[in-house]
């Protein structure tokens, strides 16, 4: 009887009994395993259930998720109850995060420890650390190019080093995310080497040709991801004599998912972080893991299918470990990473809210909300269950990719428009105060991303250049109000270190000719912690900007409303300078109200009459002030760049 004619889950306890996984010592895992066999089966056979050797490649797969199981450590099977009991742990207010990379934070792993004060401090309790894994000088793409995905590089430490801090943060009640690098290996990695020598086997890994009729082919349909340093999609070896697909840079090569021991080998690698004790995997580039000739290869449907496949996998073997999809892509297309059909909410649990998080900037610097508002209709189908990732700024460019119509629908012309932003976040326009710098600027296209850190491009860098305290006061209301939209608005607000300091652009990276090549290094700053002292210091900007960003957290921790159940309504545009939102929940109301112009602005109070039952009084978060309900003819009165976190109040 072969695995098509065999009920799923009675071959599931053949493979497992024949290898020593008894249902009676492995019950949990066994009954976790009988809900969701007949989906991994489906999905399995979905992609590979026409290659060569399916049911033992499958059998296989069912074995490395018992044995992943059977290595888990008891601390985390405990901590995994304790979130099944939650339910979707992930969507509390009380989640605040940071993304951080340790050498330019800390210098190294054993120092992170010493650092979690500093964190419980602010707020923060969840920490992304940024690529860790073993990884080539020069070539890294700033950890990203993975020469061995079960060794912590020796310039950040050791992996016992990273399972102690690991566990020192948990004691602490925080939780941890790492990456995952799914799409490509470095050419440095084991596998590389090995189809480098001629190893058929290995060569299989990748897509590896013998001349360039079929990379044409995919090169007639795929865009270019960094035309500037890196165009084209293939690369010659000539150690092989063969191409191979680049899509990236051209020492990071494409994994070919195609070959279903490519998929078991990373999923073994998820399930080895799993056992690290991550709590959230981010999934690096998901959209680009499936290539197919005819098509940009980038978010196909068999893409999806592998990360509703990992998602069973992780969810029986591993259940306390939440996926983030880092899907970069058009608001229509970032929503499915969230499942759709039959998979809705089931494939992966975050997803980086790109979208929204560009139209902050794009709102900055028009002083305008239209653009914004043209969006939400595709934001907001995000599914009940699942969360976004809300940020400011990440350790990555700012893209301007939201669709021409929602800028068209605001009454301006895309091209126009964009040329704008470039113009005003280089410091180019007369009347910008941002010093920042384009990204993969694509001449054909007139295609370009956004370098700079939040504080830099939110005119602090000019205005300490200029000495202008009036313009650094009203650098730090920028960064706070960019800040406060971020963590209210519906997610896990996530912060990029340094961002709550107020760190301007670092240009050391000029000097370093690993980086000097990637002007994304200006926002990746070196932490100076003498710097970091000035955060006591009264007055200072720093102490500003680090007792803000403090503030808001303390706010999101206390209201239970800004927990991410798909509870946001956007109140209609009475001003197109000011974005209004309102959040519901058990019974409570919030409102997020921020004027994103550089002049006053005047909201009518009817903006709080048009959901049921109207408010008499309203009392801010933020300032503590209260403010009565006026009439319709009258007016909340904004400064410049402020913002409301307004509660009604009987």
């Amino acid at each position: 009887m072969n695995m098509m004619d065999q009920p799923a889950y009675s071959f599931a306890v053949d493979i497992l009994s024949k290898n020593g996984f008894s249902q009676k010592e492995n019950s949990t895992f066994f009954f976790r395993l009988s809900n969701s066999i007949d989906t991994i089966k489906d999905l399995y056979n979905e992609i590979y259930g026409r290659t060569p050797g399916a049911q033992q490649s499958f059998g296989q797969l069912i074995l490395s998720l018992a044995k992943a199981n059977s290595e888990r450590g008891k601390d985390l099977i405990k901590r995994d109850a304790e979130k099944g009991k939650t339910g979707d742990w992930f969507l509390s207010n009380e989640l605040v995060g940071m993304s951080l990379y340790v050498d330019r934070f800390a210098g190294q792993l054993k120092n992170m420890k010493s650092k979690l004060g500093y964190f419980e401090e602010l707020g923060v309790n969840f920490l992304h650390l940024m690529p860790l894994f073993e990884s080539p000088e020069g070539e890294s793409d700033g950890g990203y190019a993975v020469s061995n995905f079960r060794k912590v590089d020796e310039r950040y430490g050791t992996l016992e080093e990273l399972v102690a801090l690991r566990k020192s943060m948990q004691k602490k009640g925080m939780y941890l995310m790492l990456d995952i690098v799914l799409n490509h290996t470095s050419h440095r990695h084991e596998w590389a080497e090995k189809a480098k020598k001629g190893d058929p086997e290995f060569q299989n890994y990748f897509y590896m040709y013998d001349d360039r009729w079929i990379p044409n082919q995919y090169d007639a349909s795929m865009p270019e991801i960094f035309p500037e340093s890196s165009p084209g999609n293939f690369t010659f070896i000539p150690e092989c004599n063969k191409w191979v697909m680049t899509v990236f840079h051209n020492y990071q090569w494409d994994l070919n998912y195609m070959n279903p021991n490519v998929f078991r080998a990373m999923l073994d690698n998820i399930l080895f972080y799993a056992n690290l004790g991550v709590d959230v995997l981010r999934i690096d580039a998901p959209a680009f893991i499936w290539k197919q000739t005819g098509t940009s290869s980038q978010n196909l449907p068999q893409a999806h299918t592998l990360l509703r496949l990992i998602k069973q996998c992780v969810s029986v073997a591993t259940p306390g470990m939440a996926l983030l999809g880092e899907a970069i892509v058009a608001p229509k297309e970032i929503i499915n990473y969230f499942g759709t059909g039959d998979f809705l909410a089931k494939e992966c649990d975050f997803a980086y809210n790109a979208t929204q998080m560009a139209l902050q900037w794009d709102m900055l610097a028009s002083g305008e909300t239209k653009v914004m508002l043209a969006a939400q209709h595709e934001i907001l189908k995000k599914p009940e269950g699942t969360s976004w990732i809300t940020y400011t700024r990440c350790h990555d460019d700012i893209g301007l990719g939201y669709d021409d119509y929602m800028i068209e629908q605001a009454g301006k012309n895309p091209y126009e428009h964009r040329q704008f932003l470039k113009n005003y976040f280089t410091g180019i326009h007369p009347h910008s105060p941002s010093i920042g710098a384009l990204f993969s600027s694509n001449p054909k296209t007139g295609d370009a991303r956004i370098s700079g850190s939040l504080a830099s491009l939110c005119g602090l860098e000019k205005a300490i250049n200029d000495q202008n305290e009036f313009s650094i006061q009203r650098s730090i209301q920028k960064i706070l109000m960019m800040q406060a939209h971020s963590f209210f608005i519906g997610g896990l607000p996530m912060l990029f270190y340094g961002d709550e300091l107020g760190y301007t652009n670092d240009y050391s990276y000029l000097d370093d000719p690993g980086k000097s090549y990637d002007n994304r290094w200006m926002h990746r700053p070196i932490i100076d912690w003498k710097k970091n002292e000035k955060r006591k210091d009264k007055g200072s900007v720093e102490y500003e900007i680090f007792e803000g960003t403090r503030k808001l957290i303390s706010l999101r921790k206390k209201l239970n409303v800004v927990a991410d159940h798909k509870n946001l309504s956007w109140i209609p545009p009475h001003n197109i300078h000011v974005a209004g939102f309102l959040r519901q929940f058990g019974g409570k109301k919030l409102y997020g109200i921020f004027n994103f112009s550089a002049e006053t602005s005047f909201l009518t109070w009817f903006a709080f009459k048009e959901i049921r039952p109207v408010p008499e009084k309203l009392v801010d978060h933020w300032s503590g002030q209260e403010f009565e309900i006026g009439m319709d003819h009258e007016y909340l009165i904004m400064e410049p760049y402020s913002f409301y976190l307004f509660e009604p109040i009987s």
